[in-house]
């Protein structure tokens, strides 16, 4: 397992709401959290997925997700 950091456009708790379902599915319940306080809206997961995988998790649900 590998822990990888993003910089996402999740802003609320609603859109985390909305993004939720995607990450549980594609990285795993309880293996992400979203810093909501942080100014870069920061998207912490511990996965064995791909950098790419996480990215498209996030844009399906309609955000954004960069990498940091």
């Amino acid at each position: 397992m590998e822990n990888k950091t993003f910089k996402t456009n999740i802003k609320c708790e609603g859109c985390l709401a909305k993004v939720t379902p995607h990450l549980n599915e594609s990285v795993g319940e309880g293996k992400w959290q979203v810093d909501l306080n942080n100014p870069a809206k920061t998207l912490s997961i511990l996965t064995d997925s791909s950098a790419t995988t996480v990215k498209a998790a996030v844009e399906k649900a309609g955000f954004k997700a960069e990498e940091i």
